[in-house]
């Protein structure tokens, strides 16, 4: 199978329990709640995404033929480690990573000591083998992935309310200001629910803040 790949970059996670972590981020082209394109954005499941998704034109993107291809070039994004550093981390984000990430591409990556964190909307099952698992639940969009280390939910999001996954089993609960023109009352928005409900957790993306990718 072959990969096709937005891009990828070393920097911080900026977002949710593992938010200051070094990682290596691999943006996987594609998503099945939008096309990416803007004069479809409208009629799109999600309508809310920020992220440039589309084609392989980025940096280090491009349709990958084998595992062992993709993940040479993601380790050469890592930086040269002795042993007294963690290993190395990479987050597989989109898109959506689901519609690509398989068996042969954790396995290649876990061979080269990398642990494997997935960034997904939930609606397809996560193969086997993955180290952290953040589910993002969309508003009119099916979930089937109701398992997980970290369950992190734009707020607000009509359709999607924090209530109904209370029952899930995830470790981490996160409340994500919905970004836009409304960005400052939907923090105070998240800041209220969760001093409210404090099994919920506020994640702001730091990375936005600080000026990193």
């Amino acid at each position: 199978m072959s990969y096709s790949i937005k891009e990828i970059f070393y920097s911080l996670q900026g977002e949710g329990a593992q938010s200051g972590r070094a990682a290596v981020f691999c943006r996987f082209s594609g998503c099945n709640l939008w096309s990416g394109r803007e004069q479809e954005r409208a009629g799109a499941i999600c309508r809310f995404c920020d992220t440039d998704f589309r084609g392989t034109d980025g940096a280090g993107g491009g349709v990958y033929r084998t595992a062992e291809e993709l993940v040479e070039r993601i380790a050469a994004a890592w930086p040269e480690r002795s042993a007294l550093v963690s290993p190395p981390y990479v987050v597989c984000t989109g898109g959506e990573p689901l519609l690509q990430l398989d068996a042969l591409l954790i396995e290649a990556l876990h061979a080269r000591g990398f642990l494997i964190a997935v960034e997904t909307n939930g609606t397809r099952p996560a193969p086997p083998g993955l180290d952290w698992i953040t589910v993002s639940p969309k508003a009119g969009a099916e979930l089937n992935l109701v398992v997980g280390d970290e369950l992190k939910l734009i707020y607000p999001q009509p359709g999607a309310e924090p209530e109904q996954f209370e029952p899930l089993a995830f470790i981490h609960r996160f409340l994500q200001p919905l970004d836009g023109p409304e960005f400052e009352a939907n923090v105070a928005r998240a800041v209220a629910y969760c001093l409210a409900h404090p099994q919920w957790r506020l994640s702001l993306q730091t990375h936005k803040l600080i000026g990193i990718p």
